[in-house]
């Protein structure tokens, strides 16, 4: 037996989410609102006097009094419709804004799961155009009830005038009923269609604008577009659907009302012939039946908050995703030892990482190699905590990484990535991003540590240009990359390939710079050259989620499996025979290597003085 939509989680997250954004636009909503149904009363005070004035025209009696009194209700609406205006673009604005902060803060603490889930093109059009749909919600409820409060409103109006009147009307009320619930059900499930595809056509195209280059050099330019488009027929059936839905209320109501409209008035007349009614009544009763019979008002009301509802429940399957979870325990003074035990990691329903256990102790350098998947990169995001093993923990000096206080973890490690990503508004601030009251000075040492600052300074503003204004290539922005990551500081100071678009002296300049005699941050780096896993104090070989072995690259060296790992022959010469590196990418001779019967390393643990036990 299958559940309830409402019953799903991404549900109570939307309503979670509307009712805290209502309460956060409470003091207007209700203003909002009380605007509404006094617009409302003063609609429906404005049939009685203009019927009573009538009754005095034609009784040649003093009139005066109660036509001034219909010149000011009508002057009345005009304002409060103005005012029920501006509320309204208020509320949605700051409901709106809500929304968003609220989503974009929940997705950064999400982290990359977020994107993995729902991708960046999706992530988009739901925190852009959902929210703005969803921030529709408190003003479109505050306008529910004064809708709903013309209709019931004119059948008392009805009833005071004659009972007769209000039972007529009251007859076909069931019908009104079942078009308004039928409106309101296929609205949300076309809305939710709609939005869905929206959603794909984003993420798609977020996918395309990436990967320009490549679709240009392929001229796959059509053949994009058409996966890009693919699912407008999706969109305009679902669209299409929402139009049939709306038009098929409206030609119902159209059907329905002017029936109950023509009856009320019918009976209406008959009352009049037989002198319980006046004329003056007549014409209120005629007015107010076209006010209980508002099915239009109420149709685009509901459908609007049907959309709403909608577009929030998609908000809700974001909110419904857990933010990380940090702890409270701070931490000791320490060199930064990296621990991990037993760390075990799944990605789409597959082990990447299987039982790795490794220690990097405090001070020293490891170098991550293995062939492509291998779980490199996942090992860098898991070493500082950017994901979370799926088993066993990772500690940094002894405290479990998820028992850290946020501004303690994120204070105690740095990173930098092959691809980084120059957030603030100059370059400046990029390379000081996420520090408090970074100084110039540090900004500048750090840029000359990463080779940046002469590139930097040649730049219109030098530090001072704006990220966007800073021409610069692939290896420029790894360097800015690796700028911020040096002024970040830390006792952790995370490589993921982030020199990889170097070239070969100045990446050679900047490992000097990292692996320098003396004390400093523990190093963990992911590498793809031989050069630079030759310059650490040990490597760990990741082979089919495992470390293959832990040792020095000279020592691995040896083995055949592992040269293949750099691109090296594994033909019949390459037997694991003892060839070493070319001497520019050494530190020193070869290492004498530990090979067992089988010419594998055995794994072990690397150690602060790079050998392998």
């Amino acid at each position: 037996m299958t559940s309830r939509g409402d019953d799903h989680p991404a549900a109570g997250h939307a309503r979670t989410l509307l009712r805290t954004a209502t309460r956060y636009s409470g003091s207007r909503c209700a203003a909002l609102c009380l605007v509404s149904i006094t617009a409302t009363g003063a609609g429906l005070l404005l049939p009685a006097v203009l019927g009573r004035a009538l009754d005095l025209l034609l009784s040649h009696a003093p009139a005066t009094r109660w036509v001034l009194c219909c010149a000011a209700l009508v002057l009345l609406l005009g304002l409060l419709d103005a005012v029920q205006t501006v509320l309204t673009g208020t509320v949605d604005a700051r409901t709106t804004a809500w929304l968003r902060r609220r989503l974009t803060g929940h997705v950064l603490g999400v982290g990359p799961r977020a994107t993995d889930r729902f991708g960046s093109g999706d992530l988009v059009a739901r925190l852009v155009g959902n929210a703005a749909e969803a921030g529709t919600t408190p003003a479109a409820r505050a306008a529910l009830v004064a809708a709903l409060a013309g209709p019931l409103g004119g059948v008392v109006a009805l009833g005071l005038i004659d009972r007769w009147l209000a039972a007529v009307f009251l007859a076909g009320a069931p019908v009104l009923a079942l078009l308004l619930r039928a409106v309101s059900r296929d609205t949300s499930e076309s809305a939710a269609r709609y939005q869905r595809a929206q959603g794909r056509i984003a993420a798609a195209l977020a996918e395309a604008v990436e990967g320009v280059r490549t679709v240009r050099a392929a001229g796959t330019e059509g053949r994009e577009t058409a996966r890009v488009l693919r699912p407008l027929p999706d969109l305009s059936r679902a669209g299409h659907g929402m139009w049939r839905v709306q038009g098929r209320a409206a030609a119902r109501a159209v059907a329905v009302a002017p029936l109950l409209q023509l009856a009320v008035v019918a009976v209406a007349g008959v009352l009049l012939t037989r002198g319980r009614l006046s004329v003056g009544e007549v014409l209120a009763a005629s007015r107010y039946a076209v006010l209980a019979a508002g099915v239009g008002v109420l149709v685009g009301r509901l459908a609007g908050l049907a959309r709403a509802r909608a577009a929030a429940r998609r908000l809700g399957e974001v909110e419904a995703e857990p933010a990380t979870a940090f702890g409270t325990r701070r931490l000791p003074d320490g060199p930064g030892r990296l621990e991990l035990r037993a760390v075990t990691a799944r990605r789409g329903g597959r082990t990447v990482l299987d039982g790795v256990d490794l220690d990097v102790p405090g001070g020293t350098t490891l170098a991550v190699v293995g062939r492509s998947g291998a779980g490199k990169s996942l090992l860098a995001a898991l070493a500082g905590r950017l994901a979370d093993p799926d088993a066993g923990e990772v500690l940094l000096d002894g405290v479990p990484l998820r028992e850290l206080h946020h501004d303690d973890l994120r204070g105690a490690v740095g990173y930098a990535f092959a691809r980084p990503a120059l957030l603030g508004g100059t370059v400046g601030q990029a390379i000081g991003l996420g520090l408090p009251s970074p100084s110039p000075g540090r900004i500048r040492e750090a840029a000359r540590t990463a080779l940046a600052d002469d590139f930097v300074r040649r730049l219109p503003d030098g530090y001072d240009t704006a990220v966007d204004d800073a021409p610069r290539s692939g290896g420029e922005s790894q360097r800015l990359g690796l700028a911020r990551a040096f002024a970040h500081g830390g006792r952790l100071l995370i490589l993921d390939d982030a020199l990889s678009s170097l070239d070969t002296v100045t990446e050679r300049h900047i490992t000097d710079a990292l692996f320098g005699d003396g004390p400093g941050a523990t190093r963990l780096l992911v590498a793809h050259r031989g050069a630079t896993a030759a310059c650490a104090d040990a490597v760990a070989w990741l082979d089919g989620g495992r470390v293959r072995a832990v040792g020095r690259h000279e020592e691995l060296w040896r083995l055949a499996e592992y040269r293949a790992v750099f691109g090296e022959g594994t033909g019949p010469a390459d037997t694991g025979d003892g060839d070493v590196p070319p001497a520019s990418d050494t530190r020193g001779g070869p290492g004498e290597g530990d090979d067992d019967m089988s010419g594998r390393m055995r794994p072990a643990a690397a150690t602060g003085d790079g050998t392998a036990q």
